[in-house]
């Protein structure tokens, strides 16, 4: 459970909570799309608006049967994901897909992009009031998180507003020492602000609802789970209060 998962079950929890909340998928491979719609190849989506900025995005929004919870799917795809780099011509585009969001009263946006800090990861970023880094709970991985907070100031050059809310620990074994070790490590090895308290287990049950294309909540036995998004919820809602109404958060 990474990126994705996160994603999809905050934005969740989020619109359960009486939040509009709008969910997009801007990784390349609409990992969002494919985890809750097997129709998510035939629908346009984000990289359509990036293609051709005068896409209506009453086009592109996929409501879902909670009335605060829609979607924009990755869509047909193009070769904007093959930049290197941040602040091209696509920037533009990135943001004057935001404001069509914003203008749409949702309260809450969240993009799940591919992982890195380049290419549309960048733009999103260089766009974005606040990030979540989410990180698996083992060694090899938590020794790269301070490489990923450096990037994240160096991007600040171009998004002065941007707030990093923190890192969120995922797929925590609790009944591995090595995994538990490596959440304490990281612990130890940032600012306690910067560590969410709340941290995502690994579960089959996560497994069980992308096979069935649903958040886990919506599961008959996905209330355990359910509520560590909900603890996540109030941690980030307590976190981004300042930042306004209306907030786009990038993981």
């Amino acid at each position: 459970m990474g990126k994705t998962t996160l994603s999809i079950n905050l934005a969740h929890a989020f619109a359960r909570a009486g939040v509009r909340t709008l969910l997009v998928d801007a990784d390349p491979q609409g990992s969002v799309g494919l985890s809750l719609t097997r129709q998510s190849r035939l629908l346009g989506g984000i990289y359509d608006f990036f293609a051709d900025p005068g896409i209506p995005l009453e086009r592109l929004i996929v409501p879902t049967r909670l009335e605060t919870f829609s979607l924009v799917a990755c869509g047909q795809g193009s070769d904007y994901e093959t930049g290197g780099g941040v602040g091209g011509a696509y920037l533009a585009r990135v943001r004057a897909f935001l404001r069509a969001v914003a203008a749409r009263n949702f309260d809450l946006c969240i993009i799940d992009t591919a992982a890195g800090l380049f290419g549309v990861t960048g733009d999103v970023i260089a766009s974005s009031d606040a990030v979540i880094i989410p990180q698996q709970a083992e060694p090899l991985g938590i020794r790269s998180v301070p490489k990923m907070l450096e990037g994240l100031n160096r991007l600040r050059v171009m998004n002065p507003r941007l707030s990093v809310l923190g890192v969120v620990l995922t797929m925590v074994q609790q009944e591995l020492a090595e995994s538990l070790e490596a959440g304490q490590a990281l612990r130890q090895l940032l600012p306690p602000d910067l560590v969410f308290q709340t941290a995502v287990p690994r579960d089959g049950i996560f497994v069980k609802a992308s096979a069935r294309g649903l958040p886990v909540g919506v599961l008959e036995e996905g209330a355990a789970a359910q509520a560590v998004f909900d603890a996540l919820r109030v941690e980030i809602a307590g976190k981004f209060e300042s930042l306004g109404h209306r907030a786009q958060i990038h993981t």
